[in-house]
């Protein structure tokens, strides 16, 4: 294991684009450590990645970047987060995108956007960050649209996250239209093949 590698990883988790790993920041900086492997563990590098872990990267680094206080952990400097995602209910873009895995994908056109563990489901404001967050998942990720001022107008629930994040609890099926490859292409990711 590369503490190393693995800092750079958790300082971009934690400092710079929590939302690309679908992390929810309270006001001081903190998240579920919990939240924060499984985000990792997404991610094939870190597939293995425990909670002894994180503490031996803690130790191991010459400078004290991060702090775990019981089931949580944060960056102490650095952030260069333009907001912390802060619940706030609102009514959402007309629309929002969602990037995830072609396995995934059959579940969601039955289910829908669901939180699994999370609290929330993550959506994206652009696509480059939909894909982003896609990418942590698959080579080749399925990129969703979300219709999500229809769907905000026919009762599902929104609250905005940062100006890269929305949030919602779930997303049923009708609301999700999977873009074609050249939208995919377009943010600079191969798309994956039906």
């Amino acid at each position: 294991m590369s503490y190393v590698a693995l800092s750079k990883t958790v300082s971009h988790a934690l400092r710079h684009e929590p939302w690309v790993y679908e992390l929810e920041l309270d006001d001081a900086g903190w998240v579920p450590v919990d939240d924060l492997l499984r985000s990792l563990r997404d991610m094939r590098r870190w597939r293995h990645v425990e909670r002894d872990d994180l503490t031996r990267m803690i130790a191991s680094s010459a400078k004290r970047r991060y702090e775990i206080d019981g089931d949580r952990i944060r960056a102490l400097y650095g952030h260069s987060v333009p907001g912390r995602i802060a619940m706030v209910r609102a009514d959402p873009p007309e629309v929002l995108f969602h990037g995830t895995s072609p396995v995934a994908w059959a579940s969601i056109q039955e289910k829908g956007l669901v939180p699994m563990a999370r609290q929330y489901v993550h959506l994206s404001t652009d696509v480059g960050t939909a894909v982003q967050v896609g990418t942590r998942k698959a080579d080749a990720p399925v990129l969703l649209h979300v219709h999500a001022g229809e769907a905000s107008r026919r009762g599902v629930r929104f609250w905005r996250g940062n100006e890269m994040t929305w949030l919602a609890e779930g997303v049923p099926p009708e609301y999700l239209t999977r873009l074609d490859g050249e939208e995919v292409r377009r943010a600079g990711r191969p798309a994956a093949q039906s």
